[in-house]
């Protein structure tokens, strides 16, 4: 090995280790070995994944599929065929839609395709991460500004770090982790008037009260992303698309780096949700009734702050310090995501909504944690 090879890679791996990546954390099977339990016992809250839709009916689309597909064969048309059918879900027109692998895969496509080094994105916080991670390792500049203390956008704050440099504006609502749906008046305030590409986040969409979907031809510059991991319950197969003018779909679908970014069998099994649209709106009316009594539930225990919610999940603030709550919750096998100190709150989780015996087993130790 040369010299200036080593040297070369050892400087990359020290580059490489300061890039700061998404973290999934704990699993339900640690978990469950250092609490001494059944995984089958572990009541996992903490991914904002919907089990409202039968496992066994998933299953049997799956199969459906397999004997469909020959997997010895590369993509044909099945992204064109998801297109024309999420354009009948979306009501929009196919070519205002691009497909990814997961919204996640589509975020890191924007970036690459609109963020240069030196350029900037903007956001506000708390919000989800994979934006800022996206621009840091394209070299750029991340800035936030605070939520205001109800949970909506500072939008004279936003608009005041906006600058000729700023290629990328990311807004997420029904915004994780607050669950909070943001008012269209200041979405639109803030995608008017910025000078770049904006990202409206809509994960959570399926739960909320509005969508921009339908408004989507008045905002040249919007790109809303929308995913199946969600209220589809697709979560392991990572499929997402977004909605935007066919000028920006079109680069989002033809400059993906990738020839293939979404295999035909998840693809296929899109196709196979939206067939089966009832099992998703049956499902997401569901979370919506169960989410309004855990809610309740939550609030009725001393020391619980519960917010509304607008998505499949909930902010909760805790009275006793969040460290002492999640250990607690761990050792009886209950999986939160723990945030601490969120804006003007000292102890937040976020809290997926879960079945309702899931539900249960939560409040159950919750109510037991908070009076020891």
């Amino acid at each position: 090995m040369s010299e200036s090879y080593r040297k070369w890679i050892e400087e990359k791996l020290v580059k490489l280790e300061a890039v700061d990546c998404y973290s999934a954390g704990a699993t339900p099977e640690t978990v469950a070995e250092q609490a001494g339990i059944p995984q089958s016992e572990i009541i996992k809250l903490n991914f904002n994944e919907t089990m409202f839709i039968s496992k066994a009916k998933l299953s049997a689309l799956i199969k459906e599929v397999a004997d469909e597909i020959d997997l010895r064969l590369y993509p044909e048309d099945e992204e064109v065929k998801l297109r024309e059918k999420l354009s009948g879900y979306m009501k929009v027109p196919k070519d205002y839609l691009a497909v990814g692998n997961a919204s996640d895969e589509l975020i890191d496509r924007i970036v690459r395709l609109f963020v240069e080094k030196g350029d900037s994105g903007i956001s506000f916080s708390p919000t989800f991460a994979i934006p800022r991670l996206c621009v840091k390792r394209q070299e750029g500049e991340w800035a936030t500004v605070p939520l205001l203390s109800n949970l909506q956008l500072d939008v004279k704050g936003l608009i005041s770090k906006f600058s000729d440099k700023t290629r990328l504006l990311y807004l997420c609502s029904p915004n994780n982790p607050t669950a909070t749906q943001f008012k269209m008046e200041d979405v639109e305030t803030l995608v008017k008037s910025f000078p770049g590409v904006v990202i409206l986040d809509e994960a959570y969409g399926e739960f909320a009260d509005y969508s921009f979907v339908p408004r989507i031809r008045e905002f040249e510059n919007m790109i809303i992303l929308k995913t199946f991991s969600k209220a589809f319950g697709l979560a392991a197969l990572r499929l997402g698309y977004g909605v935007a003018n066919p000028e920006l779909a079109k680069i989002l679908t033809e400059k993906s780096p990738l020839p293939y970014p979404v295999s035909v069998f998840t693809l296929r099994m899109g196709c196979k949700m939206l067939d089966n649209i009832e099992l998703m709106k049956k499902s997401v009316e569901q979370v919506k009734n169960e989410r309004g009594k855990l809610i309740k539930a939550l609030n009725e225990i001393d020391g619980i702050e519960a917010f509304d919610s607008q998505a499949n999940f909930l902010l909760v603030n805790t009275r006793k310090p969040a460290d002492e709550v999640y250990e607690k919750l761990l050792k009886r096998g209950i999986m939160l995501k723990k945030w601490g100190k969120l804006l003007q709150y000292d102890n937040c989780f976020r809290v997926t909504v879960g079945l309702p015996e899931m539900n249960a087993k939560l409040i159950e130790t919750l109510k037991q944690i908070q009076g020891e």
